[in-house]
């Protein structure tokens, strides 16, 4: 009991190390560990720009569905590319640490990849701005899948979304990011 003790006390301060040195190295946590929002206001405001990407695989009736324009709740791309850009606009809303930033575009492109099942759905937000639009891209593209999703889930629950990621980001401290 008392080696079981010891070995536990031992653990539970290594652990804390780790954390200790994990939680320096993310912006979005204090010295303690607790959640904050990043002061962004001693930096300067830069043309920033973003683009995401992601999946949707369904089967082959779906994708026929939505290519003829033939599904039961209308226009799929047109409702989801609606969806993504307003997805991208209230991103700040959705995620609790996300600075509110003002967009000055948001397109959604979508195009099917050689299998014809897999809708492939593109977002690209930029901004001049104190932050980057990483999470407003990503967010665009999440929320139009979702809402592919929703518009075909009664012919196909078996749809997937997949590959949601960052493809590409420019402009701030940073600097310029590309995806592998």
């Amino acid at each position: 009991m008392i080696r079981w003790t010891f070995s536990a006390q031992w653990r539970q301060r290594a652990d804390k190390r780790l954390l200790c040195d994990a939680v320096a190295s993310l912006t979005h946590l204090d010295a303690r560990g607790q959640a904050l929002m990043v002061d962004v206001g001693g930096k300067a405001d830069t043309a920033r720009e973003a683009e995401a990407r992601g999946e949707v695989v369904m089967r082959p009736e779906t994708a026929e569905l939505i290519r003829t324009g033939a599904a039961a709740k209308g226009d799929v791309l047109a409702v989801a590319r609606l969806a993504g850009i307003m997805g991208a606009k209230r991103t700040a809303d959705l995620i609790p640490l996300c600075h509110p930033i003002p967009l000055t575009s948001s397109e959604i492109h979508f195009e099917w990849a050689e299998s014809g099942t897999t809708l492939v759905i593109r977002a690209v937000a930029r901004t001049v701005a104190k932050t980057g639009v990483e999470m407003e891209a990503l967010t665009a593209v999440s929320v139009a899948a979702l809402t592919i999703y929703d518009m075909c889930k009664a012919v196909d629950r078996g749809m997937r979304i997949d590959g949601v990621r960052l493809i590409r980001k420019s402009g701030g401290k940073s600097g310029p990011y590309e995806a592998e």
